[in-house]
């Protein structure tokens, strides 16, 4: 995707020794899509089901991913959003328009459902995400019959409850799992990469549609997960997405693949 995306409304003159440091390509952005799969032996659900095969020509690889884990789309039983972004949500939708998860309950934030399906959005949320919005309506219309809807702070399936995170995208958010005492934080875009967001989280990201709130939500977020070293697993971070947050100073760092 376009660098200027994430980058262009940073602050050049920090941002490019920034990069430069850390071995970062300003040319390119190429960031891991991470759909994540939960099972605790009655629901199997999916946070976010991609974008299918009509977003880029390198994505539309859900189906191969499930079937390596030897399941099928109607062994889905339960699909949670974060948000409604092209990467997250037009995969509802198979090669044929059909809808994928058949047999599974849909589960969307109200005010996310509501921004998306209003149609005075289409003409406010720019030219250049004019399409996000045709698109993530016409899939909405798709699975309208099969939706349950959610608000802040609300236990959707048992050890699943909902926390807004808002800022990416007015009505995002993200998800705390707990088992006992273990926990993890399914965070959608909230944190959309493995470094900026991290060590600047002040930074605005031109990807968010108010980077201002954003970055509020960013600051407590890693907050939470610092300081309960909660597992946090991101949509778009490295190695599968998997890892902790750790405080070094006034900024933190992602540690990817824990024991």
């Amino acid at each position: 995707m376009p660098p200027e995306m994430v980058f262009g409304s940073m602050p050049q003159d920090e941002l490019t020794p920034f990069l430069k440091h850390r071995q970062i390509d300003a040319t390119r952005y190429e960031p891991e899509c991470n759909v994540t799969l939960y099972r605790d032996g009655t629901n199997t659900v999916l946070f976010d089901v991609g974008s299918g095969p009509d977003f880029m020509p390198t994505s539309g690889k859900l189906l191969d991913t499930l079937s390596a884990v030897n399941l099928s789309p109607e062994d889905v039983s339960h699909v949670v959003f974060t948000h409604a972004h092209p990467d997250h949500i037009w995969g509802v939708l198979d090669d044929f328009d059909d809808l994928l998860f058949a047999n599974a309950t849909h589960h969307f934030g109200r005010t996310e459902w509501d921004y998306w399906w209003n149609p005075a959005t289409v003409e406010t949320i720019g030219e250049d995400r004019a399409a996000f919005a045709v698109g993530a309506k016409r899939r909405m219309e798709a699975i309208q019959d099969q939706v349950m809807f959610f608000d802040d702070g609300q236990e959707i399936l048992p050890g699943i409850a909902a926390r807004a995170s808002i800022g990416h995208t007015p009505g995002h958010m993200a998800f705390e799992i707990r088992q006992g005492s273990d926990s993890a934080m399914v965070v959608g875009d909230a944190l959309g990469n493995p470094h900026v967001a991290f060590e600047r989280p002040d930074w605005h990201s031109g990807t968010d549609q108010d980077p201002q709130t954003a970055a509020a939500t960013r600051s407590l977020l890693l907050d939470q997960l610092a300081e309960e070293q909660m597992k946090v697993i991101g949509f778009h971070l490295p190695d599968g997405g998997i890892g902790r947050v750790e405080k070094t100073g006034s900024a933190y760092r992602f540690i990817g693949k824990p024991s």
